[in-house]
This record gives structure tokens, sequence and C-alpha cells, in this order.
């Protein structure tokens, strides 16, 4: 049975579980306590370098980190990523997209918010990130006003990947009132059958507040 090592409040290991409750695929979790250390173990360093979840462990013992790799990985060969070069280059495109502009920007904010880091950080890097935020919102605004979702006709992994953390943005003190196309897309990724609407907060990790270690 596939293995997936978890944290819960990750929105990255999130696109994970979502992507195999769509495919009823049986899998059984490794729980990563980040804030503690334990992704910096020699243990968990060869599950993933990096020291970060998700990662997953196949049957045969293989592994793979990196959400968005993980995403190409279980989709291959069903309706969540299309079979011919052009619409998987363009799933690609969005997958680079998320974790350029949108985790790495919306996600930190978000985390920083609701882990009472905000306070920690400079006003120029904040500022720095709001303003990179808005632009990604403003994007992603332009763009679903084109098309039902993100790759195209088709819910697939590129609307996983983006929805983990552009639809938290609220939570990341961003208001999402001038959006309303991204906000149509965000119903309709949330009415897509098996659909994981539990987000487990912060809060539930009583060590989420120190920095990583």
């Amino acid at each position: 049975m596939l293995t997936l090592f978890d944290y819960l409040p990750s929105q990255n290991a999130w696109k994970v579980r979502q992507l195999l409750h769509h495919l009823g695929r049986p899998y059984r979790t490794v729980p990563v306590s980040i804030f503690e250390g334990e992704g910096r173990s020699e243990a968990y360093r060869r599950i993933n370098p990096t020291g970060t979840v998700p990662a997953i462990q196949l049957e045969d013992g293989r592994v793979l980190a990196e959400s968005n790799a993980i995403l190409m990985y279980l989709a291959d060969g069903t309706p969540y990523l299309p079979g011919d070069p052009f619409g998987r280059a363009k799933v690609l495109q969005w997958l680079c997209f998320e974790q350029e502009r949108v985790e790495s920007v919306i996600g930190a904010l978000r985390h920083w918010t609701m882990t009472g880091k905000l306070a920690r950080r400079s006003a120029e890097m904040i500022e720095a990130k709001r303003a990179a935020a808005v632009r990604t919102l403003g994007i992603l605004e332009n763009e679903l006003a084109t098309r039902p979702f993100v790759a195209g006709d088709d819910y697939g992994i590129a609307d996983i990947a983006l929805f983990a953390y552009a639809s938290r943005a609220e939570e990341a003190g961003l208001s999402l009132q001038a959006y309303p196309q991204f906000r149509a897309w965000v119903a309709r990724v949330e009415a897509q059958p098996g659909f994981l609407a539990e987000m487990h907060p912060y809060a539930i990790d009583p060590h989420s507040s120190r920095e990583l270690p």
C-alpha cells in the first residue's frame, strides 16, 4: 500500500490527500511533526532530502517528494491529467505558476498570519508578499474569465494544486471581493464529487508557532 508522509495543516499535503480521495486509492499515513524538527531527522531526509511534506513511498519502496510532482505521478493515466503532450504541458505550466506565485506568496502570508509569525517579519517583506499576491490573484481572475478550469475545460490536478493555497487567500489577510471569476472557480472546485472540504488549522499543532528548525 502507498504511504503518505503527511502534516495535516499543510495545504501541500492536502493536494495529495485530495487526489488520492478522487482516485479512491487506499494509502496509509505517517505523520511528520515538522515544527518539532522531525522533517530534519536522518530517517526522514532519506525519504525527502528537503525535510518537507508531503512525500510518498510506493509499494516497491521508491519515494517521491514535492506535492506537484506527486500529483503528476498519481494522476498519470487518469481523467485528472490530459494524455496529450500539449495538454500535459499546460498543466505543468500552471503547476510551476502555483509554486512560484501562489504557494510561496499566499501560502507564506497565510502561514505567518495563522501562526502568529507575521509580527516577526519585516514590513517590507510583508508588503512585497502582499503586492505579489494581488498580482497573482489578478492573473487568475483574468485567466478564469476565459474558461471554467485553470488548464482548460476540465477539472484536474492544476485546479487541485492552485486551489490549495489560493482559495485560502482570505486567511492570509487578502480580500477576494474584487475577483468574481476567481470566486466562481473556487465554487466549481468545491462542487466536484469527492471534494475534501475539511481543512486543518495550524492551531491543532501546539508547535506550529515555532520557526522551522
